[in-house]
């Protein structure tokens, strides 16, 4: 199906913006909001007073392309009409419903998400998002099991709950990590930086498994519930896992008894240009959690899918979990609204094509003309540019865990040209919505070559 976005995602007239009002909220915030993952007075944070396809404005009505999708989440740009219009309706007819009681958008939603699951994945429990997702999913393979731990990857992002962020394997953990949560990590592949001195990607991931199934043998297998990946790990820098990794991980988990949990939060529903990142290695987990993109984020909305065997263990044994916003109607809702239109509008092979025709030749080009550029990696919409000092020695442009004044510049540089990036450490991600059309994407690329320009003067400073 071919999809034609131009109408869509990109704006015909800018909507007005009531520049006091943008400043009456940034008075408000700044006196009233904390911000997560933030020292609140170092804060000087921007003013968003509207949003229309892959656009938004801030408080004075500039201009930006937004090429982060806010969080990796806005799959399908901001304000879809159907979506708005979907959750309006649904406000009118049920706002809110306890998640006991049998409503026909949660029921619907249901059904779509597990038509596009991966196997047998058909049994869907909701969430308010990722990071309670995925907390559920352990939670189930724990009581599935019987077991209690849970592995989980170095350079990973899971969630800033409890036991979500000690199975992060990222900064963002060391703060939080009680050291009692029952979680293990182990190195995943990751060519550019591999820490198996590997110098393929085909030794890259049998070197990796290798460690995998050594961990796996010290903790003692008969301790492990589950081992969680991101399909493609997200803020952690897009390393799409090298050929055989995934299926070599399916197969020691089911060697050993071990729940696969598969990751999907930032990558399903469509950024990597397919409806799951696992579609692509051909893997069936035990259990996929999602978020995000399900519903575009706008309602809150995440979820598990269990395979047939660990829903069938709850058959007369009570579940000990739930939410009381379980399958909220307003989300569920947007999240029926979000899938009808990913399909009718062909927005997932839209993905791919952006990924493989505009932006996979234009990050190619950029590592060959930057020298700042050290490696450039994705697919879909989903997508890392990873800057360094020094090719030779890979020094990264920010520290590991940081941010630099280099980087800052950039991403400074980025926003005065009107394009609103994602950067985490020394990388700047291009997500941007999978229904952005190409020459959206072309201008959006076209400003990070500018600012690339920028970066190459970093290169070889000390």
């Amino acid at each position: 199906m071919t999809l034609n976005v131009a109408n869509q995602n990109t704006p015909t007239e800018a909507p007005a913006v009531d520049a006091a009002a943008a400043r009456r909220a940034y008075e408000l915030d700044r006196k009233h909001v904390f911000h997560s993952w933030s020292a609140q007075d170092l804060l000087d944070p921007m003013v968003i007073a509207a949003a229309q396809g892959s656009w938004v404005w801030d408080g004075d009505g500039r201009k930006y392309l937004d090429f982060s999708s806010q969080l990796v989440n806005t799959n399908i740009g901001h304000q879809h009409p159907a979506v708005v219009a979907a959750i309006s309706a649904q406000a009118a007819r049920l706002c809110t419903i306890a998640p006991s009681y049998v409503n026909e958008a949660r029921s619907e939603a249901a059904r779509l998400i597990a038509e596009r699951t991966p196997g047998e994945l058909n049994r869907i429990f909701f969430t308010n998002g990722g990071a309670d997702a995925n907390e559920h999913a352990v939670r189930m393979a724990r009581l599935h099991t019987g077991r209690p731990k849970v592995l989980s990857a170095y350079r990973s992002y899971h969630g800033g709950t409890q036991l979500a962020v000690n199975m992060t394997g990222d900064p963002r953990r060391w703060a939080n990590d009680s050291a009692s949560t029952g979680t293990v990590h182990f190195f995943p592949p990751y060519l550019y930086r591999t820490s198996f001195h590997a110098t393929t990607e085909e030794e890259e991931s049998q070197r990796a498994l290798e460690h995998l199934e050594q961990m796996v043998a010290f903790e003692g297998p008969a301790t492990i519930a589950a081992l969680i990946l991101e399909s493609i790990p997200g803020s952690a820098g897009i390393y799409v896992p090298p050929a055989g990794y995934m299926q070599g991980v399916r197969e020691l988990c089911t060697k050993y008894g071990i729940m696969f949990i598969a990751d999907e939060v930032m990558t399903g529903f469509g950024r990597t240009g397919k409806w799951f990142a696992v579609d692509h290695f051909d893997v069936v987990p035990d259990l996929l959690t999602f978020a995000k993109g399900v519903n575009s984020g706008y309602v809150p909305l995440g979820g598990v899918a269990m395979s047939p065997d660990i829903a069938a263990t709850f058959g007369q044994r009570v579940y000990p979990g739930g939410l009381t916003y379980s399958g909220h109607p307003l989300a569920t809702a947007a999240a029926v609204a979000t899938i009808d239109a990913m399909e009718s509008e062909g927005m997932v092979d839209h993905a791919a094509k952006l990924g493989a025709e505009v932006i996979a030749p234009a990050l190619a080009g950029f590592a060959k003309r930057h020298v700042c550029v050290g490696e450039v990696r994705g697919m879909g919409v989903f997508w890392a540019i990873e800057l360094v000092k020094d090719r030779e020695t890979r020094e990264p442009l920010a520290p590991y865990g940081s941010s630099s004044p280099e980087m800052n510049q950039l991403i400074a540089a980025c926003k005065e040209r009107g394009l609103l990036p994602f950067a985490n450490f020394n990388r700047i991600h291009v997500v941007p919505p999978c229904n952005t059309s190409m020459e959206d994407t072309a201008a959006g690329l076209a400003i990070l070559d500018e600012v690339l320009d920028l970066a190459d003067g970093f290169v070889g400073q000390p």
